[in-house]
């Protein structure tokens, strides 16, 4: 069996409380998140950059503490999408049932329990400066006998037992010395995205989902966020020019690597020219967005080290350009759909309205100036 729901708020509380194994201790509203509002009429919206992770994880590499610095650099929010297994070490990695696969089993692997204790200390300390705590859901199951197969009620199952695994891990990892987790993460979770980006349409049917506000599992262009028939915001990742190549990539670590070397460890001597495409891809998605229809930059990365790391150096490179930008706000999926919701349906028709690459006729000024700011 799986284990055992537990009973949460359906909102984060207002004084502290804790689950009875002491896993979670719950401080209240979340640091450093200010208040959406809605454009005044002419306003040129904020240039949103959406950096985001999958399989975010603590291992050796130091990932997830090397972004959390770049991230207070910035002044940025970002959107760490956590695998519920890396808060499960592996020697108790038979309370995973995951949807049709054997008890037990991982396409991804189990963390170390050094891992498992750093991942956990970090999603603590990210939490506390103002970032999103996603999912990436558990074992991440991809191709033919993957996620593309389950149905809603496997993704149900999938996103009990994450919740149940971040929320319990003291009892389940038996370390005592780390702090509780400062949120409820039931609470917490209003968005994710899947392996591979598979199994979008069953996911969206799933009860677990409709608490959410937003899904980030399909792939699309870059114009403007709109809503799904069940008002979940559909936030896709975002086909970008891709530099030296005549088609254009997702904006995605994976997909460059993929169009690339095919592999994760490609000729070491290609990868100062592949940082270099990968850097002006990301560039590339940048500057057609902030010159036309300031639709939100999507970026999805994965703590790895493909090629030598060199995607994530591309990274690093492309938003400290990015952030040089007047009107740039690098902020999370949460930050995001909050000040969507904080906008009049009219200017959201506007802006939705708007191709790819397609500048406001006659300026932002002109083109928004109509718009109502009451909903």
């Amino acid at each position: 069996m799986a284990l055992q729901p537990i009973t949460t708020p359906t909102a984060p509380p207002t004084t502290s409380q804790s689950t009875p194994d002491g896993s979670l201790d719950p401080v209240g509203a979340q640091p450093h998140q200010p208040s959406a509002r809605a454009l005044r009429p002419g306003e040129v919206p904020p240039q949103f950059v959406v950096v985001s992770f999958d399989g975010a994880g603590e291992t050796a590499a130091g990932l997830f503490s090397r972004f959390r610095s770049l991230a207070h650099e910035l002044d940025a929010s970002m959107t760490f999408f956590l695998s519920g297994l890396y808060f499960l070490p592996q020697s108790r990695r038979m309370l995973y049932h995951p949807p049709q696969h054997p008890v037990g089993s991982s396409a991804i692997g189990f963390l170390s329990d050094r891992s498992v204790h750093s991942t956990i200390d970090q999603v603590r300390r990210a939490w506390l400066d103002g970032h999103e705590i996603g999912t990436h859901f558990n074992g991440h199951f991809c191709g033919p006998t993957g996620v593309a197969r389950w149905s809603s009620r496997d993704w149900d199952s999938e996103l009990e037992q994450a919740v149940q695994f971040v929320s319990r891990w003291r009892t389940t990892t038996g370390f005592a010395d780390l702090a509780p987790l400062p949120f409820d993460y039931e609470a917490e979770l209003i968005g994710g995205r899947t392996p591979c980006l598979e199994g979008q349409a069953a996911l969206l049917r799933a009860d677990r989902v409709r608490a959410w506000r937003y899904d980030t599992s399909g792939t699309g262009q870059q114009v403007w966020p709109t809503r799904f028939a069940n008002r979940l915001w559909n936030i896709p990742m975002q086909l970008i020019p891709f530099p030296g190549h005549r088609f254009e990539v997702l904006s995605m670590d994976y997909n460059m690597m993929y169009n690339q070397s095919r592999t994760p460890q490609g000729d070491a001597s290609k990868r100062p020219t592949w940082r270099a495409e990968a850097r002006d891809a990301y560039l590339a998605g940048f500057d057609r967005a902030y010159r036309s229809n300031r639709a939100p930059l999507i970026i999805g990365n994965h703590f790895e080290h493909w090629n030598g790391g060199i995607y994530m150096e591309a990274l690093v490179d492309a938003v400290r350009v990015m952030a040089t930008r007047p009107g740039v706000r690098f902020v999370s999926f949460r930050q995001l759909v909050d000040w969507l919701e904080a906008q009049s349906p009219a200017v959201l028709r506007r802006l939705q309205a708007l191709p790819v690459g397609a500048a406001p006729q006659g300026g932002w000024t002109s083109y928004l100036a109509g718009t109502a700011t009451a909903h």
